[in-house]
Order: C-alpha cells, then structure tokens, then sequence
C-alpha cells in the first residue's frame, strides 16, 4: 500500500474488503486474515534476500466456480410460469401437491407460477418430471423463429431504391 519494497515475510490483510499482501508498516490499516478463502490467492511467500525458500509461482488454470448458467443446457421459455400452472391444473395438482411430489416448499412453486423466482436447473428437471412438460427452448426452435422472422421481416436495403446522380 505504502509502495515499499517489502522485507521479510508479507502479511496477508483485509482491507475493505479486498485481501492485499503488505509490508508490516502498513498491516495496521487492515484486520489480519488467517487463510485465504479463495484458491486463486497464493500464500505470502518470503522474498528472496530474506534467509527462506522463495516458492515457484502456482502453476495451472485458474478456478472459476460454475454458475447457474454454466449448468443449464438451453434457455429457459419466455412463459414457463403459465406452462407449469397449467400442466399443474391439467394433472389436478394443488400447489402442494406439486411441492410434496417434488421434495421442493410450496412457497418455490408459488413464486415460479408468479414468474417471481426462475427454476435452478435441478428445479427445473423436478418439474418436468412430474408435469411431464419441457421448459427449455431447443437450438432448431430458436433457429425456426429466426429464418421466420428472416423471411417475413424485409431489412432497409431492400426497402431503400439507391439512385446515382449524374455528373
């Protein structure tokens, strides 16, 4: 933080709330933390000079944690809500009906039928399972809506007449 080389072993602080390693003068503007929470953080290695073995930097890729999306094999349909209402409707289902079938809370089927809360991926599969319905748009639909949309849609060159002006 100072901007000094630091001597002897970094420290490891946090300072609102970003993990820095600093020299000791500078330990004092952040709470000390015991061990990084992250694997991307190395550890504080001694620097070279300072009588201890510099460690080799970490090889490999670095971790990214998978999110939601990562997992899901398509997009999820615009009117998933009203598709899950009324498939719940046609089987006879109460909410929770639905909820005790799917090991889920009654409260996450009443917020997905409101369009509150998207279904996460093991949800989603819950659902169609016991509905027997798809929520997920395929690639060839999203491709027939887009040569549909190709075809009935003209663009502006084809509305636009160029006429070159004579000299």
């Amino acid at each position: 933080m100072c901007g000094e080389t630091i001597r002897g072993m970094a420290k490891l602080v946090r300072v609102e709330g970003a993990e820095l390693q600093v020299c000791s003068k500078c330990e004092k503007y952040g709470t000390a933390v015991q061990q990084p929470r992250r694997s991307d953080i190395r550890r504080p290695s001694p620097v070279a000079g300072s009588g201890g073995k510099v460690s080799a930097p970490a090889t490999g890729s670095a971790y990214r944690k998978r999110d939601m999306f990562d997992y899901m094999e398509g997009e999820i349909v615009d009117d998933y809500a009203a598709r899950i209402r009324h498939a719940r409707e046609e089987k006879g289902l109460s909410q929770k009906d639905l909820a005790l079938q799917m090991m889920e809370r009654e409260l996450l089927v009443k917020k997905i039928e409101k369009s509150e809360l998207v279904p996460e991926e093991d949800v989603r599969k819950k659902l169609e399972k016991v509905l027997g319905i798809r929520l997920l748009e395929s690639a060839v639909a999203d491709a027939e809506k887009k040569s549909k949309a190709d075809v009935l849609a003209p663009t502006l060159g084809d509305v636009t007449i160029i006429r070159k002006v004579k000299k």
